[in-house]
């Protein structure tokens, strides 16, 4: 495999290597270096874009440690897929560091959606967020707790009348699902699932948006906890059914 085409970068008030860093990422990330390409030896793009190679080793390290590349000895450096749908279900393990990207994820989008819930849920939409709950129980096995758990969240951003959110929380649901089945291992964790439910239905059918977000920003620290207590494999029930 050739290597890919380089091209230099502009000039910027920021110190080189950062300048260098910023230029090489926004190549990676806009697509202009595709994901498998290999880059020019560090010798040759050092050479093409007019910088020491220390410089160049400097911007390396950075788009390394943020995933942008792989550098590997007789392979070279290698642009890697920064397409994350497709990768989110291996990045994020059960047990792995990707944890607290998984909650970072949802505490951002699922609180905000409930408030909107809270405004904009109709009889209807009541309805259904009690009839998961009624079906939710701690004596489900876990991949049957785990699809409630679902469910139920899917409902809530339904209720908020956003078709793209609801379109972003359903997407969500599938990146973290590896990680939430964690939280469903125990009689006590589908208990207290069920119960962070119940405070998140409550306040939505009393139609307040505040508490309603507070209530999920609630239930998540809880589940963030279930997450992290939990043993490190999951039980063989799970299956990718659960998706």
């Amino acid at each position: 495999m050739d290597p890919v085409v380089v091209p230099p970068a502009p000039p910027r008030a920021e110190s080189v290597p950062v300048n260098l860093a910023a230029h090489l990422e926004r190549l990676i990330v806009t697509g202009q270096l595709k994901a498998g390409s290999r880059l020019p030896s560090e010798r040759a793009l050092a050479a093409t874009l007019s910088v020491s190679r220390s410089t160049l080793r400097e911007a390396m390290y950075e788009l390394e440690a943020k995933g942008l590349v792989e550098r590997t000895r007789g392979r070279g450096t290698i642009v890697l897929d920064t397409d994350l749908r497709a990768q989110f279900g291996s990045l994020i393990s059960a047990r792995s560091s990707q944890q607290s990207h998984a909650a970072e994820l949802r505490v951002t989008i699922e609180p905000p959606i409930a408030a909107l819930a809270a405004q904009r849920a109709t009889r209807a939409n009541l309805v259904q967020l009690r009839d998961a709950l009624d079906r939710s129980h701690e004596g489900l096995t876990p991949s049957e707790s785990l699809r409630l758990d679902i469910e139920f969240h899917q409902l809530v951003a339904h209720a908020a009348r956003n078709p793209l959110l609801s379109t972003l929380q359903e997407l969500a649901a599938e990146w973290v699902a590896g990680v939430r089945q964690q939280s469903h291992t125990t009689v006590e964790s589908r208990r207290s699932s069920r119960d962070g439910h119940e405070a998140i239905y409550a306040a939505i059918a009393a139609r307040d948006p505040e508490l309603a977000k507070a209530a999920m920003e609630d239930h998540l620290r809880v589940v963030e906890h279930l997450i992290a207590t939990a043993d490190p494999e999951p039980p063989p029930s799970f299956g990718p059914d659960v998706l």
